[in-house]
Formats: structure tokens, sequence, C-alpha cells
């Protein structure tokens, strides 16, 4: 029983620190936007994160746990196309136009709110009184800080601040594809396909804008090695493994800590 109850505590322990660190990586990705933005296209910063990326761990994955049937693999690419490429897009695309790296984690981190209120009913989650309270008051919250922001922000599109919500409704639509997939292929093989994914459809876009080659500048490679290493590795590979181990609302949760990290990572 001793023995039981060690194991217990043991692996909430190893939840804790794990969602801690997932925490630090995924807040870690808006800093890296910021930095790999200053001296490089989006398309750019994209494409070098994601092929380098592509290029080890499609092996791996392959070596380890093979491809997964044509119906797991297809979905999977959609779980990539949304979580990654969709996501990472807007949230890019916002803070290239100058929206703050704080205000962009801050309208992210309702996402919790959001899956609560439209995913929970999907999952089977029953969204009660006070949920639906704290949602409005949420939205409020963000909307009022949002506003500011904008009001003393110069040279900023007021278009450009809606652009993050956007890329959270993806993130959601992907967890909630995730958790369908019947026969879902191993974290490393799912990690793999999705950043396969990503590297493919950013590589064709930078051709097309004609930005495929990257700057020399050592800040851009700093940016680059940081994102792969803690924002994608660290940050998706956490991420699935957490709504796989705690599921989608216990995840989504850590999500509300994202704006106060992210503005510790940007002092």
């Amino acid at each position: 029983m001793g023995l039981q109850i060690s194991e217990v505590r043991y692996g909430r322990a190893a939840m804790v620190v794990l969602s801690a660190l997932f925490v630090v990586c995924w807040s870690s990705g808006f800093v890296g936007a910021k930095l790999g933005g200053a001296d490089a296209p989006v398309a750019t910063v994209l494409m070098w994160r994601f092929v380098p990326l592509a290029l080890i761990l499609a092996p791996l994955a392959v070596r380890v746990g093979g491809l997964p049937g044509a119906r797991a693999l297809g979905w999977t690419v959609v779980v990539g196309l949304l979580s990654q490429t969709g996501y990472l897009t807007t949230v890019y695309w916002a803070i290239s136009l100058g929206v703050n790296t704080g205000t962009t984690a801050l309208i992210d981190g309702i996402q919790p709110l959001v899956a609560a209120a439209v995913v929970g009913p999907l999952l089977g989650v029953v969204v009660d009184a006070r949920q639906w309270a704290g949602l409005a008051l949420g939205l409020a919250g963000v909307v009022l800080v949002t506003v500011s922001d904008a009001v003393e922000a110069t040279g900023v599109p007021w278009w450009a601040y809606p652009i993050p919500l956007a890329g959270m409704v993806a993130l959601i639509a992907a967890t909630v594809v995730q958790r369908r997939i019947t026969a879902r292929p191993p974290m490393l093989t799912g990690l793999a396909i999705q950043c396969c994914t990503s590297a493919a459809v950013f590589t064709v876009f930078a051709m097309v804008r004609g930005t495929v080659t990257p700057p020399a500048e050592p800040r851009f490679w700093l940016a680059t090695g940081w994102l792969i290493v803690f924002a994608t590795l660290g940050g998706y590979g956490l991420y699935w493994y957490l709504v796989d181990k705690l599921g989608v609302t216990q995840v989504n949760s850590l999500m509300f800590l994202m704006a106060p990290t992210t503005a510790v990572w940007v002092r």
C-alpha cells in the first residue's frame, strides 16, 4: 500500500513539474517569435523553424513507430495544419504587425474559457452558470486590456488585434480533432507528421514570397534554435503529452498562466 501511495505522489509531482515546464516552454514561443521576426519575414522564420525539425523527427519516428494508417495519418495532418500552421501564422502575423507580445499571449490565454464553453459540450463536459459567468468576466477583462493597448499603440492597425483569436480557435479545433482520432499514432510520430506538414506549408509560402534565404545574423539563428528546442519540442511535445495524460480541460487551464509568464520573459 505504501509503495502504491508513493507511486501516486510521484506521478502527481511529475505532472506538476511537466505542467510548469510546459507553461515556460509554450510562453517562450511568443518571445522567440518577436526575436526571429526582427531579422526576417514571418514565412522565413516559420520555414526554418520546421524544416530542421522535419528532417530530424521524420526518420526517427519511422524507425521507432512506423507510419500510421491512412485515416490516422490524414487526421494528424489536419491537426498539424490547425495547431501549428494555423495557430503560429496568426501569432507571428499579429506580432509582426506590432501587437505587443504580452497582449498576444493574453488573448491566447482565454482559450480555457472558450474551450469550456464551446468544446466542453462536444466532449460531454457540462458548463454550469459559474463557468459561463467566468467566461463573460474573462472576456470582458481581455477586451478592456486589448482596447487599452490598442489605444496606446501607434502604427498598429486595429484589425491586428483579433488575429490571435483565430489562432486560438484553430488550436482548440486541433485539440478536439486529436482527441477524436480513434487510432492515434505515438506522440513522437504525431509530432513528426505535424512538423513535416508545417515545414511543407511554410516552405511553399516562403518560396511564393521569395523569402526562402535566411538572414546571416546570429540573432536569427539563436531565435530559431530557441523556437525549435523550447517552443516546438518542449511546448508542443508537452502539450500533446499532457492532453493525453491529464485531459483537455486541465491542460487548457494552464493557458491562463501564459500571459504573466510571457511578461516575465520579455522583461
